[in-house]
């Protein structure tokens, strides 16, 4: 890993769980963790119930649009974590990958966004411990 790590999240459309991993990282960790996500098919605009569901919790994603995965993407990131994209994603030798199995909030209320923005806080925080172990 570099100095800085890094961390992409790739999902589709870049518009739900992508978007929320990214914020909780990005919350979480400040300026100690470069955050990156990304679709394979890029949707017109982030989930307005994920970001709700993520304004519950003090973050904003208002400012953040969908964008398209690129293999500089990729190679500039310690750790890839895909959120049911398959086979889109690159694969280098040497990166690290993860494959976390969320449901896909596109198209439910926020009641059912909810434990998915929960779900995918647990992650991060674990994430967040590899990347940055005490001490270090």
């Amino acid at each position: 890993m570099t100095a800085k790590p890094s961390a992409l999240f790739v999902c589709v459309h870049n518009a739900g769980r992508s978007q929320m991993a990214a914020g909780w990282l990005t919350h979480l960790a400040g300026d100690r963790v470069e955050v990156r996500s990304a679709g394979s098919a890029p949707g017109g605009q982030i989930n307005p119930i994920a970001v709700a569901a993520m304004a519950e919790v003090g973050i904003d994603l208002t400012g953040q649009a969908p964008k398209i995965l690129t293999v500089d993407a990729v190679e500039a990131s310690d750790v890839v974590i895909t959120m049911g994209c398959g086979d889109a994603c690159p694969i280098f030798p040497g990166k690290r990958y993860e494959d976390w199995k969320l449901d896909d909030p596109a198209g439910q209320g926020i009641d059912a966004v909810r434990p998915i923005r929960d779900e995918i806080r647990a992650r991060v925080d674990r994430l967040l411990a590899e990347l940055l172990p005490a001490g270090a």
